[in-house]
């Protein structure tokens, strides 16, 4: 199996950031001759953690859209194998096997070149690492596509590396060139097969607001186990798209559910990465420290996500932000709503938030910069009760100026 993962190489551009990019969906057919035996639309992101000097680095690799079917991909036998190529290096390999009524994954494998200095910034080493698993959540009967929109992750037994897939149609062991259109869903699609889970379709005209999220804890951890990053907020997406069983451009707005949320990211000294995959989307924040000032702020947000109701999928990012801005060492802190347009198509509402993604000692958040907001909402009632003591006191005055003068009008006799 090593040597089909690390046959082909595939051209073309790949590139990584700091923080999560919506992955690209990417079809991938394994042929024989004229027959195919594989086919599979697939998007998946790599978290992989590799050596740098004096720790550790966290990385999110996107499958490209530039990935290929490699020379290693077969569909001889009775295990046919696909092998998607990309990078500098890069693979990832399916194998597949059946048992006469289902057919599943029985090897899922990674290939990642240490030496792709662009993938992976700073790396001390210079190795083709191979990781390999028989576990996989893609198992379908025969003769049946495998559909699995919401995200699901195999750790692959390496030191942090992580496959999550989401957005997937496959089939395997295929007579005809097509997707079957009897389908085999994946448990976590089976409540919410014909909508987008948890979601208020509306239209522009009539935006119905659901209840106030639930508050998450997340946080971000370096490479000796300690806190580098925290946030506390309740979130809620608010997102404009074409509908396709309504005809027409919708709002949905909805809800984050935290205990449905995988976290990841990564710290260095001036930027710090919080990435949320979930049911409903992918979110990425990503903040930048001011070294001189010691002022930080969330310079980057990234979504995607890809419902049942969407033509397409949903991907948008703002790398210009100015929000959440604090100190060094201490926390940001808003009790009240705020909501953050990132597009004219997407906003994300905050609710109860604290972050601190710098200066994080013993795992607690600093002292809080509030947001002007909250700074407002409690001076409105700071002038309000001055300005009910002033009135008191001027007609205390008025009172006593008014009694003063009666008892100058009598006269001794």
């Amino acid at each position: 199996m090593t040597h089909r993962l690390l046959a082909g190489i595939a051209t073309g551009c790949f590139f990584v950031l700091g923080w999560l990019t919506a992955a690209h969906a990417v079809i991938l057919e394994v042929k024989n001759g004229n027959s195919t035996c594989i086919k599979a639309d697939i998007s998946a992101n790599f978290t992989i953690t590799y050596p740098i000097t004096n720790g550790t680095k966290t990385v999110v690799v996107p499958l490209p859209g530039s990935a290929v079917v490699g020379n290693g991909s077969s569909c001889e036998g009775d295990s046919p194998d696909l092998l998607a190529t990309f990078g500098d290096g890069h693979s990832l390999g399916l194998v597949f096997s059946n048992d006469g009524h289902r057919y599943h994954v029985a090897n899922l494998s990674l290939t990642y070149n240490l030496s792709d200095s662009a993938t992976f910034p700073q790396s001390t080493s210079k190795d083709i690492t191979v990781l390999t698993t028989n576990t996989s959540p893609i198992s379908a009967q025969l003769n049946t596509t495998y559909r699995c929109l919401s995200p699901s992750s195999v750790n692959l037994g390496g030191p942090g590396v992580t496959i999550t897939f989401f957005n997937l149609h496959m089939q395997a062991y295929m007579h005809s060139a097509n997707l079957s259109t009897n389908e085999t869903v994946c448990s976590a699609d089976t409540p919410t097969t014909t909508a987008a889970p948890t979601t208020t379709p509306i239209t522009t005209a009539t935006p119905i607001t659901p209840t106030k999220p639930e508050r998450g804890n997340y946080s971000v951890e370096n490479s000796t186990g300690t806190a580098c990053l925290l946030a506390r907020m309740g979130l809620q997406l608010n997102v404009t798209y074409f509908s396709k069983s309504q005809n027409k451009t919708i709002v949905v707005i909805t809800n984050v559910q935290p205990n449905k949320t995988h976290i990841s990211g990564s710290c260095e000294s001036t930027s710090a990465t919080l990435l949320l995959t979930g049911e409903l989307a992918n979110l990425s924040f990503a903040f930048t420290l001011n070294s001189t000032t010691n002022k930080y702020h969330l310079s980057t947000l990234n979504m995607s996500a890809s419902w049942e109701d969407m033509s397409e999928l949903f991907s948008v990012s703002n790398s210009s932000l100015q929000y959440m801005q604090g100190t060094l060492g201490r926390s940001y802190m808003c009790s009240v709503e705020e909501v953050l347009p990132v597009v004219s198509t997407f906003s994300l509402n905050t609710f109860d938030l604290q972050v601190q993604p710098f200066g994080v000692h013993n795992n607690e958040f600093g002292p809080a910069d509030e947001c002007r907001m909250q700074k407002d909402s409690m001076l409105v009632p700071i002038i309000v009760g001055a300005s009910l003591a002033g009135l008191v006191l001027i007609v205390l005055i008025a009172y006593l100026v008014g009694r003063k003068r009666s008892h100058a009008g009598y006269q001794t006799i």
